[in-house]
């Protein structure tokens, strides 16, 4: 079975077929620029002491000072992490952000965790990886099983070790403490400005329009309550414990309120399904939004919804693609339609080095900007090119890198061929 980082690896292959880039770009995306393990330790709130392996991958620094998020999981391992960070380096580049990628995690189950487990735990991760991150070489953000709150201990530990304020090294903190209007919300609210400016395309109406989102988590709730309010019919939503249908529309009140007195979306009301099930429901769009490879080459072609929205990294495995295309699926892919969060997080950024802050507004309307011009540059080149928005997006981040390298010189320039 191919590796995660294979699959990645396969879709630029895809890309490349449509665009040149330098000889000294193709070498420099197929391997990382630098890869940090480490044993974080933990005392445990009863006297007990575990290490928990850390890992932290800067992939590409052509575009700027690598940036992605920490996630907190049991299945966290380096092909995972080098993967995502991969991802975030052809996020960036199709954002056209002054960033390029990272990623970075604990293996660890956090739900096992107490409160202040936690913030020993984030804390020690910085410990680790403080000589490694910074606010002009990498800057970590949430990712998942991690929230403000634990971007706020990550800052402050940073803050500890360095001895000086410096707000500007993580993002994704607490507005308290530094962080941006919105940044919480902007990786759904990102997709869902992607899916409505090509449903304008499409000259689609959000009425009679179904949707089912798996993962109802922070980016998969505020997608879902965008959709709602714009008029689409959210028929299904799930979590990790299962789903919940109802195909005249759930009452997206009543399963936020089952999902925090009760910890799971099962508890509202409607039929009990399972992730498997929401997969394969008869919507017009799907919305993954939980982890990576959950449409595979074993179920791509039990999907029926006519488009899917990949607000998580990598839910579509890399062999499912060809099914998907075969059977008119259309993927609005993880590299544009999850790059609200990276995008708020540059903001922070920018506000963070300036000292000086937006109000909600201010970032929303940038924000939606952003979304929709790269959206449509998206949707620009996949029809000009005859192929899917995927590659499209690829092509695109490929471009970017490669122009930026180009001016600084590559082997062509050196050589005397340009």
């Amino acid at each position: 079975m191919p590796s995660l980082f294979d699959g990645a690896s396969a879709r630029i292959e895809a890309a490349l077929e449509h665009v040149d880039i330098s000889e000294d770009i193709a070498q420099g995306l197929a391997q990382p620029d630098a890869a940090l393990k480490v044993s974080v330790p933990l005392r445990r709130d009863d006297g007990s002491f575990g290490l928990y392996a850390g890992y932290r991958v800067r992939y590409d620094s052509t575009l700027g000072p690598a940036k992605g998020g920490i996630r907190f999981h049991p299945d966290v391992n380096v092909d995972e992490t080098t993967t995502l960070a991969f991802w975030m380096t052809t996020k960036c580049a199709v954002m056209g952000l002054p960033f390029g990628g990272a990623k970075g995690g604990i293996s660890v189950d956090p739900k096992n965790l107490s409160p202040a487990e936690m913030e020993r735990l984030s804390r020690a991760y910085i410990d680790q990886v403080a000589d490694f991150i910074g606010p002009d070489t990498d800057i970590p953000a949430p990712d998942v099983n991690t929230n403000p709150r634990v971007m706020g201990w990550m800052a402050d530990q940073y803050r500890i070790i360095t001895r000086a304020h410096r707000p500007d090294v993580i993002t994704g903190k607490p507005v308290e403490v530094g962080g941006s209007a919105g940044r919480t919300t902007a990786t759904g609210g990102g997709a869902f400005h992607v899916l409505k400016t090509m449903m304008a395309r499409w000259e689609r109406e959000a009425e009679g329009t179904t949707v089912a989102v798996q993962g109802f988590g922070n980016a998969g709730v505020r997608f879902a309550r965008l959709a709602a309010e714009a008029g689409y019919t959210v028929v299904a939503v799930s979590d990790s414990s299962g789903g919940i249908h109802n195909e005249n529309g759930l009452d997206l009140d009543a399963v936020e309120k089952a999902k925090t007195e009760h910890g799971s979306v099962t508890a509202a009301e409607g039929d009990q399904i399972s992730n498997a099930d929401l997969i394969t429901l008869d919507v017009d769009i799907l919305a993954p939004a939980a982890l990576e490879s959950v449409i595979t080459d074993d179920n791509a072609d039990q999907v029926r919804a006519g488009v899917i929205v990949e607000i998580a990294n990598g839910p579509v495995a890399a062999e499912a693609d060809r099914t998907l295309a075969d059977n008119d699926v259309i993927v609005l892919p993880d590299i544009l339609a999850n790059a609200g969060g990276v995008t708020v997080s540059y903001f922070e950024w920018v506000q963070n080095r300036q000292a000086w802050y937006w109000d909600a507004d201010t970032v929303a309307e940038r924000l939606e900007k952003r979304m929709v011009e790269a959206t449509k540059a998206v949707a620009d080149r996949a029809e000009a090119l005859g192929a899917a928005h995927r590659t499209a997006a690829y092509v695109i981040a490929l471009e970017t890198i490669d122009k930026a390298a180009q001016a600084r010189g590559t082997s062509a320039f050196f050589q005397g061929e340009t």
